[in-house]
């Protein structure tokens, strides 16, 4: 069972580092929330996937600014909280019932109290190193 669930983490984080990866070239993907995904996946996943990840160049630009020292560029967040906020909107639309709803509002509301004062926003990325 434990293999499995480690294959299944390995094939969901190589995949969102697939879409991090033509997030970088296409302006409508958002990164960073894919490559976050990814480190999360392959932390639980492999050692050597997550020491490849660590050591790749996208990693670098877009992600280690964040796990090192809890900032991002504006660019960067908003990017985020937008693509956050849109994929919340689907559900919020399509499902019928004020409880969710209100749980979506309430998590909307939190993530971007989370992103606005909680992270630490920086000019570009090679300011802290």
């Amino acid at each position: 069972m434990t293999n499995i669930k480690k294959f299944f983490y390995i094939f969901i984080g190589l995949i969102a580092f697939l879409l991090g990866a033509i997030g970088v070239v296409l302006p409508v993907l958002p990164t960073t929330p894919f490559l976050l995904v990814a480190s999360f996946c392959f932390v639980r996943g492999s050692e050597k996937f997550d020491k490849w990840f660590k050591g790749t160049r996208i990693y670098k630009k877009h992600l280690e600014n964040f796990v090192e020292s809890r900032a991002m560029t504006l660019k960067q967040k908003v990017s985020l909280v937008l693509f956050a906020d849109f994929m919340m909107l689907i559900p919020f639309i399509m499902v019928d019932n004020i409880y969710m709803r209100i749980t979506l509002i309430v998590v909307s509301l939190t993530k971007l109290y989370y992103f606005t004062f909680k992270v630490k926003t920086i000019k570009s990325n090679s300011a802290i190193n």
